[in-house]
């Protein structure tokens, strides 16, 4: 058996190495094709990530990665002979290719060389063992590309957030080394002080809840922020086991998003999710917490004892149509949508709606084009992120909207091949499996539509307030 695993990994490898082959081969094409069709050069090659990241159901940002892999890789043919027999799988491929990508093709030739699989001088490294050896003979070759490097990396620093498990965040900032350690340095001085003093929170809840209150300036960190939750009425008013969702983090439990809403205060421990947004209707609610804006869905927040702070929550009523939950349509003539009109696409969407892309909402887009009579409507909009939606613009992409039993849009990639995005279900609304998530591959597709075919009831709403 474990010759059997060593001989699926192996598989692996030669195939990933093989991809990444082809994915170049389809570069030089797609490039030639468009070069023919008379696209300037400095634009040829926009859209191959994408498409790579499509065939290879990955999101667009892994795409392009992949595609800058198996291009260095013609570079490199050492790393890629070690990749393509087996001796580095893709992502150690990958820390070689990165590690060498700020030096010139004669210098990353001779690192390559350099560092040649069939010598030994990989054999047995880890990742970390991998990067050290590779950035001590790229700092051998060209020290001032090296150190040019790094300077242009205080230049990306940057804050990002991604879900963590329960009803957790994980908030991270990329900063210079000085400022990361004196910023860590700092909170755990005055973690240390204040654990001294009988403080009994741990050392790590005390640097995290100070963090926040530094950040936005005010107890346990609830400032009117703006935050939707979707729950089902069933989940707020009967005690309902049905999960929320938390737009820009996911799914919660029911139990947290009741509490929180019902019981208008929240502590530490949840003080990074407590902007809530609620609504009740026809089989589904959104609730929200916000400092009053958009539409009348927000809260207030009064300062109580330290670690708590009590919620002002507005309810804002969602309307759904029976049996599929599809989110009432809404419709206007103007070329932007209109405020309303975008928190229904960002709550309807949730995230990006290429397939594979789960980026947030950046951009609110005609799936048919507005200067191509599509019009400003919740059936032709669509949440994208930004890069999701320059690549639609592109030549051979095209979009339009199908029949689903929820929003649905098929995309259209230049080589033909076409692919179908579905919103996302609604908290509440039950689906089978195989209905959850239909994707059109290679101009087939799986699964078929399971749902009978049911007339949509609408309710209408003057204010989505009301």
């Amino acid at each position: 058996m474990i010759d059997q695993i060593r001989q699926f990994e192996d598989a692996k490898v030669l195939a990933a190495a093989r991809q990444a082959e082809v994915t170049v081969a389809f570069d030089l094409q797609q490039r030639r094709e468009q070069a023919a069709a008379g696209v300037p050069a400095d634009e040829q090659g926009a859209g191959v990530g994408a498409q790579v990241a499509l065939a290879r159901r990955e999101s667009p940002a892994r795409g392009g990665r992949l595609l800058g892999l198996a291009k260095a890789l013609r570079e490199m043919p050492c790393t890629f002979e070690a990749f393509r027999s087996g001796r580095l799988n893709e992502w150690r491929t990958t820390l070689v290719v990165k590690e060498t990508a700020c030096l010139s093709v004669e210098d990353r030739k001779a690192v390559d060389e350099e560092l040649a699989a069939d010598t030994g001088s990989l054999d047995g490294f880890g990742d970390r063992a991998i990067i050290a050896a590779v950035r001590a003979a790229a700092y051998r070759r060209d020290p001032s590309s090296v150190a040019k490097r790094a300077s242009h990396a205080v230049t990306e620093r940057t804050v990002s957030l991604r879900p963590a498990p329960d009803t957790m965040t994980y908030l991270t900032a990329l900063l210079p080394v000085a400022q990361g350690v004196a910023a860590y340095a700092s909170l755990t001085r005055d973690a240390d002080s204040l654990r001294s003093s009988g403080d009994e929170r741990s050392k790590g809840q005390i640097m995290a809840d100070s963090l926040v209150e530094r950040v936005t300036g005010a107890p346990g960190g609830i400032t009117g922020i703006d935050i939707q939750l979707v729950m089902t009425d069933r989940t707020l008013l009967q005690g309902d086991s049905e999960p929320a969702r938390l737009t820009g983090y996911g799914t919660v439990p029911a139990h947290w998003a009741r509490e929180t809403i019902l019981n208008r205060s929240i502590g530490p421990a949840a003080a990074g999710m407590a902007a809530l947004a609620a609504g009740s209707g026809s089989g589904c609610t959104e609730s929200g917490v916000s400092s009053g804006t958009d539409a009348g869905v927000g809260s207030g927040t009064d300062s109580g004892s330290r670690g708590q702070q009590e919620l002002s929550v507005w309810l804002r009523r969602l309307y759904t149509a029976p049996g599929t939950g599809e989110l009432v349509a809404m419709d206007s003539k103007a070329r932007f949508f209109p405020p309303r009109l975008r928190r229904f696409l960002q709550v309807r969407d949730d995230t990006c709606r290429t397939p594979y892309c789960d980026a947030p909402i950046r951009h609110d887009d005609h799936i048919i084009p507005w200067h191509n009579d599509g019009p400003t409507t919740a059936g032709n909009g669509q949440g994208l992120c930004e890069a999701c939606n320059h690549t639609k613009e592109n030549p051979g992409w095209s979009a339009k909207p199908v029949p689903g039993p929820r929003h649905s849009m098929e995309l259209r990639t230049p080589t033909g091949h076409t692919y179908r995005s579905t919103a996302p279900p609604l908290p509440g609304t039950a689906l089978p499996m195989a209905a959850k998530h239909s994707v059109q591959v290679l101009g087939r597709v799986a699964p078929r539509n399971l749902w009978p075919q049911r007339r949509r009831v609408l309710i209408p709403s003057g204010d989505p307030a009301q």
